[in-house]
């Protein structure tokens, strides 16, 4: 558990002072997100490692069946992977002890 809070706490610390400013400014957010290519290459790197993760974590919960996955689609979404896979991780964890 203390992980998903660090993977929710440690983001947007980093983030939530642009959304203050900004708000959702999308083309902004995607400028500045892509606007180096090192910022560049740390984006493509999550962004490949979130799909991988959750296509990995689907076929792993349907197999063991654990519900709510959908639960990790969105906080992979909502906040990234630093909070989806601790989560899901987590509800794997909870499935094996029942």
């Amino acid at each position: 558990m203390a992980c998903c809070v660090a993977g929710i706490v440690i983001p947007y610390w980093f983030a939530l002072p642009f959304f203050l400013i900004h708000g959702a400014n999308s083309g902004l957010f995607f400028e500045e997100l892509f606007g180096t290519r090192i910022s560049s290459f740390f984006a493509a790197d999550l962004i490949v490692a979130s799909v991988i993760f959750l296509v990995w974590s689907f076929r792993d919960a349907r197999e063991r069946k654990i519900g709510g996955w959908w639960v990790v689609l969105l906080s992979n979404l909502v906040v990234g992977l630093s909070l989806s896979l601790p989560l899901y991780l987590l509800k794997r964890l909870e499935s094996t002890a029942k």
